[in-house]
């Protein structure tokens, strides 16, 4: 088993698990279902293809910047009605963050998380941070992010902290999958993108002390 880090970062980020209508919901950090699709657009999987490989992942998330929670009202003109006729105005309010910075870490089997790591070198479709118009401010692929042999935990508390220009903060949030039972339930694992079906997993909330990353030397992974 290894592990592979990717760096989720830019302007504007969105990852709605519970989005109805009209509000637009985001969370305070990348959903599974939203990496997965990420990775999906990477390899050039479209909607209908199976994604079992990439939700055996197991997905932990450093959280390096919180970011802002911010709320655009939005218009669309015109919209079409499922029967082909066209609605009023629709308005609708869109939740993102703002200025947020992610580490995340994917566990599973070696060869799998090479392809992946070459596919985000090289995506076939363009990547996007939840919505199609966030586009990230850095490279999503890591240089020195593959790490062969690590836990995804041993992964997400050995790689450096870095934000140039910023203090960092006393500590990081990580968000890691745990057993059922044993922690938050989030239903953003999908089963199909196509049909829009989703299951459950938990997750756990820790906390790393920032000091012990700053001081850390050398390549953290290869």
């Amino acid at each position: 088993m290894s592990v592979l880090l990717l760096r989720l970062a830019g302007p504007m980020q969105s990852w709605g698990t519970q989005s109805r209508f009209s509000i637009r919901d985001s969370g305070l950090e990348p959903s599974k279902s939203g990496v997965i699709g990420l990775l999906a657009a990477a390899l050039g999987r479209s909607r209908e293809k199976d994604i079992s490989d990439l939700v055996s992942l197991s997905l932990g998330i450093r959280v390096d910047r919180e970011g802002r929670l911010e709320r655009d009202f939005h218009t669309a003109l015109e919209v079409v009605k499922a029967d082909g006729s066209k609605a009023d105005t629709v308005v609708s309010q869109r939740y993102y963050l703002a200025d947020a910075c992610f580490l995340v870490g994917l566990e599973g089997e070696t060869s799998l998380l090479q392809t992946l790591q070459q596919a985000l070198i090289h995506p076939v479709w363009p990547l996007f941070l939840g919505r199609k118009s966030f586009v990230p401010g850095e490279p999503i692929a890591l240089a020195d992010g593959f790490c062969p042999g690590k836990t995804v935990l041993e992964a997400l508390t050995g790689y450096p902290w870095e934000s140039p220009a910023r203090r960092p903060p006393d500590r990081l949030r990580l968000v890691l999958e745990t057993a059922p039972g044993a922690g938050e339930p989030r239903m953003d694992v999908p089963l199909s993108f196509a049909e829009r079906r989703f299951t459950v997993r938990h997750v756990r909330t820790d906390w790393l002390d920032v000091a012990v990353l700053v001081r850390k030397e050398g390549p953290p992974c290869s």
